[in-house]
């Protein structure tokens, strides 16, 4: 009985398990919200240097659907100005467009001095997205591939500094997102019929990358990286790669 009895007194003075997995979460967003608002201030000290030093920055996000780019666009855009930092996400293109050299219509946006200009998806469509859903041939794609290192590196030449992030997420981690954004009216702006499409072409999504990765490598861009993505590990990374490039330049300077 006195067994039973202490047992059930531990029961009674135990935090239940839902109160208990409440708190962790709530400690887990405030230790996450206390080291956001640090980058976030790397963030403003980085802005600075940009508009002192007349920098040219232009990130690029790819990834697949659900991988998490407007999360981290977010998260490195909400404390900082949009006259610096500057969001590009061009719609599908028009006749007109369609007719023009492929990259044509995204040269306009690229940073001039004293810009941060992000791309949410850009130029790599011909090699993802056109390509998977047979929006483009075979042969345009082989024609990227020949041309897009050497575009890029007369934006390096031209003292941009270009940095290219895949953002990748599981197939189980995918389907969960897109089933959300189904079942959460709040999150069906975020539904295309496009996303629905490509849901069903996993693997060649993944043939796509690879050879994408494998054709487009080049020496001269600063950085292009595989990476599961978190908003605090994106912030980190680029912060700390244009941090070693401001440091660069004061030495360069100092000398």
């Amino acid at each position: 009985m006195g067994k039973s009895k202490k047992n059930k007194d531990s029961k009674s003075d135990a935090v239940p398990d839902s109160e208990a997995g409440l708190e962790t979460r709530e400690l887990k967003r405030k230790a996450y919200e206390e080291e956001l608002a640090g980058l976030h201030v790397e963030l403003v000290q980085l802005q600075e240097w940009v508009r002192r030093e007349k920098k040219k920055i232009c990130i690029v996000f790819e990834g697949r659907d659900g991988a998490g780019k407007g999360g981290v666009i977010k998260a490195l855009t909400e404390r900082v100005s949009p006259r610096t930092f500057r969001v590009v996400a061009l719609p599908a293109p028009t006749e007109r467009e369609k007719s023009q050299m492929y990259i044509q219509r995204y040269m306009p946006h690229l940073p001039a001095a004293s810009e941060v200009v992000i791309f949410d998806r850009s130029w790599y469509n011909r090699a993802g997205v056109e390509r998977v859903m047979g929006f483009c041939t075979e042969k345009e794609v082989e024609v990227f591939f020949a041309n897009a290192p050497s575009v890029e590196r007369a934006m390096v030449d031209s003292g941009i500094i270009l940095l290219k992030y895949w953002l990748e997420v599981s197939e189980e981690e995918q389907t969960r997102r897109l089933e959300s954004r189904i079942n959460d009216g709040r999150k069906l702006w975020k539904l295309t019929e496009m996303d629905l499409k490509s849901y069903s072409r996993w693997h060649d999504y993944t043939r796509a990358r690879d050879e994408m990765f494998l054709k487009t490598r080049d020496g001269t861009v600063e950085r292009t990286k595989f990476v599961i993505p978190r908003a605090l590990r994106m912030c980190r990374e680029i912060v700390s790669c244009c941090q070693r490039k401001w440091l660069l330049s004061s030495l360069l300077r100092v000398m």
